[in-house]
């Protein structure tokens, strides 16, 4: 965003937690939040919270603590939540039809609009209010739809190639769930989901705690 300071890649991951933290107070019906209170839920320290948030502009009052609403807007219009985001998927397996019907996108500022895939057995099965879509329909179905997000949800052979189709037909932002690393130009945003490699992360820190707990 034009004009907006680059915030560091961790402050970034908090962001999502503290506006997960905030929707929850705001649902409650909560107007306002100390930082103490806010940090506790979103598994923060207090201190780093206060940084963070005074990043995008935004101070607590002394005795009040932070509006629940305000800062709530404040952190999704940074994030871009505030603009339309359209999602197409690729990839109608097991993972993609679970994404499909994720209702966390639509909570989180986001639209599934169309998911894709090339199996006969797919083709034209109907999730939800989608239709499965051969992904030859990719970019006028971008036109057509409005799409401006990809997420792949495709094995590693194939992500490669849907990730260029996917650039070809003009879109520049892409999760991937697929276990490769995908070579986009330059101005091509890929965030890349890795579910095997945090296991293998999370297993290490179980293993070391058990070895602890045997010393």
């Amino acid at each position: 965003m034009p004009g907006e300071k680059i915030l560091p890649e961790a402050t970034l991951g908090r962001m999502t937690l503290y506006l997960r933290a905030l929707e929850s107070l705001r649902a409650a019906g909560q107007a306002t939040v100390s930082s103490d209170v806010l940090s506790a839920a979103a598994g923060v320290n207090p201190a780093i919270l206060r940084k963070d948030l005074s990043l995008v502009g935004t101070f607590g009052t002394r005795g009040v603590g932070y509006r629940v609403e305000v800062l709530a807007e404040r952190i999704s219009t940074t994030l871009g939540l505030d603009r339309d985001w359209r999602v197409g998927i690729l990839g109608a397996g097991n993972l993609g039809r679970a994404l499909a019907g994720y209702a966390g996108f639509q909570g989180g500022g986001f639209t599934v609009c169309a998911i894709f895939d090339i199996a006969e057995s797919t083709l034209g099965r109907r999730l939800g209010d989608l239709v499965v879509r051969h992904v030859d329909e990719l970019a006028a179905a971008i036109g057509e739809l409005g799409i401006n997000v990809a997420i792949l949800a495709v094995p590693g052979g194939a992500a490669q190639e849907l990730a260029d189709r996917v650039v070809d037909a003009g879109i520049t932002n892409i999760l991937s769930f697929a276990p490769v690393v995908l070579q986009v130009p330059a101005g091509v945003r890929v965030r890349k989901v890795d579910m095997a490699r945090e296991l293998q992360i999370l297993a290490y820190h179980a293993a070391l705690g058990v070895d602890r707990a045997g010393d």
